[in-house]
């Protein structure tokens, strides 16, 4: 899918966190955006100025996009979506990114997020198993509080719903080796995998987390090509 330059208007602003705003976008033009779950649009705000968001809905009808962001960092980025507000119109270019789960790989998946970095695999997550996913899969979702497990309760009915899905919310202590999150996600990822054989990893959040979790994958045996990643910081 070629990206774009596209124009839509915000319909609703929720937020899902203290620092976690969601914004529902209805497109203008294009009527509806062709896009894969999984992946991202560019804002910009200059002539070498943008911002990447990665999309939370999953592409079931492009005529309506959700975009979801941590804006507890303040920068510009996150001045511009706590200042969206219902009507207001947005341009941006999309979609990109290659961080896309491809449903002819028949391994079974493990999705792997650090807070922020699960909105790319939410959206995943929801088109799989809105288009009968029968696969065993998984998911580890990292946070600092019960509060920023954002779509938490999403995932916890998919698995009471599923039972080839598992759902492990790991949330952050003040002893115990999750209480950092590369450490977490890779300590509750090595007790998840018990076998690599025929799996692949999709991992999103913070270099350092993905690299943790790259290097306990591999230490058992697993590929390197066949963890997946999206960088959020």
């Amino acid at each position: 899918m070629k990206p774009r330059e596209c124009r839509a208007r915000v319909t609703a602003v929720r937020r899902l966190a203290p620092e976690v705003l969601e914004a529902e976008l209805a497109m203008v033009e294009p009527p509806a955006l062709d896009f894969a779950a999984g992946q991202w649009v560019s804002v910009p705000f200059g002539p070498k100025t943008v911002r990447a968001y990665s999309i939370a809905s999953p592409p079931l009808d492009g005529r309506h996009v959700t975009l979801c962001a941590d804006v507890a960092p303040g920068g510009l980025g996150s001045r511009w979506f706590r200042g969206l507000a219902p009507g207001a119109e947005v341009a941006f270019k999309g979609p990109l990114g290659g961080f896309v789960f491809s449903r002819a790989d028949a391994r079974r998946p493990l999705f792997v997020a650090e807070e922020i970095g699960i909105v790319p695999i939410r959206a995943m997550l929801a088109e799989l198993y809105a288009t009968g996913f029968g696969r065993p899969a998984a998911l580890v979702y990292w946070a600092r509080d019960p509060g920023w497990l954002v779509y938490g309760g999403e995932f916890s009915s998919l698995s009471r719903r599923y039972p080839n899905f598992a759902y492990h919310p790991v949330v952050a202590s003040a002893d115990g080796p999750w209480r950092h999150a590369p450490d977490g996600l890779a300590e509750i990822v090595g007790r998840v995998v018990a076998d690599v054989t025929g799996l692949v990893a999709y991992v999103a959040g913070g270099s350092a987390a993905i690299d943790r979790v790259r290097d306990v994958l591999m230490a058992r045996g697993l590929d390197r090509k066949s963890v997946k990643w999206e960088k959020f910081w």
